[in-house]
């Protein structure tokens, strides 16, 4: 089976409890004004085999408190979005958070189909005109439904946003590249790009992208 996989890093602190795997599928079709993500949109990119993937989680297991799965739009590969979780669930008895676009009304059909697999799943949209006052969403419309009794250590983030949450992993991959994970506070990223210019440095950043094709 073939799956298009943006990233794939551990450990993520700043996306659930403890110490995580992150994987962010690549490709999304909601394409969200204001989404820090734009270089996750383009599906024709990252591609894979799920063997490859699951290959590359399998020795990081042992010392994950938990998966978090986000993107790009995860539901948008809803196959192989299944095969990931099946596998975390027969190697781990740790949790499963999945962040999507979508509202849970429309993935749904998907939960029905694989009962149990999602232990904490964040819903609905980015909407940039939204206020960001509550931990782990980038905007207050976004909901947190905690679906299994393991899924309830996820209420720890049912609260106002405080200080700490603006925390952000910082990760680089062999060409130097840099990759943060988590929340940012509104305009971060634009003035990390203005320091970083200022002092000298060539920076390319997604949200600083706005008109991709369709």
């Amino acid at each position: 089976m073939k799956v298009a996989v943006s990233r794939l890093h551990f450990p993520v602190t700043a996306l659930g409890p403890g110490q995580r795997v992150g994987l962010w599928f690549q490709g999304c079709s909601l394409r969200c004004p204001g989404c820090i993500s734009v270089d996750t949109w383009d599906a024709s990119l990252g591609g894979t085999t799920i063997a490859e993937l699951l290959g590359a989680v399998e020795p990081l297991v042992p010392d994950a408190s938990g998966l978090t799965v986000s993107g790009g739009e995860p539901f948008e590969q809803p196959a192989a979005l299944a095969e990931v979780l099946r596998f975390w669930r027969r190697r781990s008895a740790t949790s499963i958070l999945v962040f999507t676009g979508y509202e849970i009304e429309d993935v749904a059909p998907w939960l029905g189909r694989n009962p149990g697999l999602v232990d904490g799943l964040m819903t609905g949209p980015y909407r940039s005109e939204l206020s960001q006052t509550i931990a782990m969403r980038g905007s207050d419309n976004q909901r947190l439904h905690k679906l299994t009794p393991l899924g309830q250590e996820f209420g720890a983030f049912d609260r106002p946003l405080t200080p700490a949450d603006r925390a952000l992993d910082v990760m680089f991959d062999d060409d130097g590249a840099a990759w943060f994970a988590g929340i940012p506070a509104r305009g971060d990223f634009a003035r990390l790009r203005r320091a970083l210019s200022g002092a000298g440095h060539d920076v390319q950043m997604s949200d600083s992208i706005r008109n991709l094709a369709p």
